[in-house]
């Protein structure tokens, strides 16, 4: 009897070991978030979905406002996205990659980042996309000089990429 009930203990831990999966989960590249990131930020997704961006995580919900994707972000780069304004405004710290509307649709603009060895990351016209942002991707951990040009209008703001900086900045008016 002894060995029948150890027959099926055996039987029962090779079914089950048989049942697991060895195949390691896929890991998202940092290039696969990046699009994914840009596609909800140009409104390339089904209706009544939103996705939200944090320093960490970019998370996706339903209608229901139940999450259905949760991506990391890369470790070594931060992502902002910036709507310049010249009259309007609104207040935002977290960004909503599929709700956040800026003033300034599909305009070009100079964007200059620099960090704070005086190295220059950026420095090249851009167009703000359909919801008014311009979406960038900068080292983590460290602040930044960022200057926006509008023909003879500028704006200037310095930015961190810590983990609690702020993913959406609508505070930079053109003057």
């Amino acid at each position: 009897m002894k060995n029948l009930v150890g027959l099926f203990i055996l039987s029962f831990a090779l079914i089950l070991s048989a049942c697991g999966n060895s195949e390691p989960k896929h890991t998202t590249s940092a290039e696969e978030v990046k699009d994914r990131v840009y596609h909800y930020s140009i409104n390339d997704v089904e209706e009544g979905i939103n996705a939200s961006i944090d320093s960490k995580v970019m998370s996706v919900t339903n209608s229901n406002g139940k999450v259905i994707e949760s991506l990391n972000l890369p470790e070594d780069e931060y992502f902002v996205s910036i709507a310049p304004f010249k009259t309007m405004t609104h207040p935002c710290e977290i960004h909503s990659l599929s709700g956040c509307q800026g003033e300034l649709i599909e305009e070009e603009l100079h964007v200059t980042v620099v960090d704070q060895k005086g190295n220059t990351i950026i420095d090249e016209n851009m167009t703000t996309m359909k919801n008014g942002f311009i979406d960038l991707w900068l080292p983590r951990n460290q602040e930044f000089f960022v200057k926006m040009t509008d023909g003879d209008l500028e704006t200037e703001e310095v930015l961190s990429t810590y983990e609690d900086s702020r993913t959406c900045i609508t505070t930079m008016q053109f003057k």
